[in-house]
């Protein structure tokens, strides 16, 4: 089965090309022990590396043909290797969190305001530790999700499309894939992260872009993914996650029809 990646969020290395000008990105590494608390520190030199972290370079040379071989496979590939399917499958599971997300805040607003005319807070209070009961809130309102919607299951059947018409471009040992159109599907399919991209920018940060994935604006490095939407309800800034709703919807149709496009190019070269 194919391993599924997680979402970047920020980084220097990679952050200004995902998240500023739409360039698909790759972050290598592994996991599953202590740094030893020198990362970032006055320590965190070569002296350090080679007397106590990786003292016979396994881990630097394992690191090094990993990314090397993922390098050299992206370079040599015929066609980019992408997998929309996937993508799409994701971005539906992000929707349904963000619209979750609305729910519980909806029903903690709705809790919270019953216990308000039930008198649990002041019937609860302990008068040795003086406290006031929370504001009365209105209700988060019903947003519409139904172009997120949309847009994905446009997504799905574009991405599905593109699958179909790869496999069978693939039929024959692949020679289709050697014609010289590849080179106008590669350019094509080098477009669909950049679609994704909004002129616009995100609210309050504009060089942030990239509508799928961004470092949160309270969080620092951990991503938020649908980071519009889903910052937008958690701050319940509801006319703005309305906006942001229709804004993604925007970003996925635009990467669905390159998409499509590439699809189409595919079954020219493939018929």
């Amino acid at each position: 089965a194919d391993l599924r990646i997680d979402a970047l969020g920020s980084g220097s290395d990679f952050t200004p090309f995902l998240q500023h000008v739409g360039v698909a990105t790759l972050n290598l590494g592994f996991g599953g022990e202590g740094g030893g608390g020198i990362y970032h520190s006055i320590y965190d030199d070569f002296k350090w590396y080679t007397t106590f972290d990786d003292t016979a370079f396994v881990y630097g040379r394992a690191l090094a043909q990993t990314v090397g071989t993922a390098v050299m496979r992206l370079a040599d590939a015929e066609v980019v290797p992408y997998q929309f399917t996937a993508f799409a499958e994701t971005v539906g599971r992000y929707v349904k969190e963000v619209q979750k997300l609305l729910q519980e805040k909806q029903d903690t607003v709705r809790e919270r305001n019953r216990q308000l005319d039930e008198g649990v807070f002041t019937a609860t209070a302990d008068p040795r530790e003086p406290s006031v009961p929370p504001a009365r809130e209105e209700l988060p309102p019903y947003l519409s999700f139904a172009s997120l919607d949309n847009a994905v299951d446009a997504l799905n059947r574009a991405a599905e499309r593109y699958e179909r018409a790869f496999a069978k471009a693939q039929g024959n040992g692949g020679a289709a894939l050697a014609r010289p159109e590849v080179q106008a599907l590669n350019a094509t399919l080098r477009q669909s992260e950049r679609a994704l991209m909004s002129a616009a920018g995100l609210p309050r940060r504009p060089w942030y872009r990239h509508q799928i994935y961004a470092p949160g604006f309270y969080t620092g490095y951990g991503v938020k993914t649908l980071p519009g939407v889903r910052e937008a309800i958690e701050q319940k800034n509801w006319s703005e996650a309305e906006q942001q709703i229709a804004a993604t919807a925007q970003a996925l149709a635009a990467h669905t029809s390159v998409v499509g496009r590439a699809a189409e190019q595919l079954e020219k070269l493939a018929p």
